[in-house]
């Protein structure tokens, strides 16, 4: 089950990524990041993170 503690804001994600807004948001756009809507909210799970980071490393492999 995942916690509040895993869902991610998206200034916390671009802090992870080193990323600007609007990248992010083209991720989540393009479904290259997953997302979910909470409200008007939009979080990304952590675990979403951290795939997105490994398919990158896969494709550069």
């Amino acid at each position: 089950m995942i916690t509040a503690a895993e869902l991610l804001t998206v200034p916390e994600v671009m802090a992870r990524l080193k990323l600007g807004r609007s990248t992010v948001y083209d991720l989540i756009r393009s479904r290259r990041l997953v997302s979910i809507t909470i409200g008007r909210s939009r979080r990304v799970p952590a675990d979403a993170v951290r795939d997105f980071i490994a398919d990158r490393i896969e494709e550069a492999a």
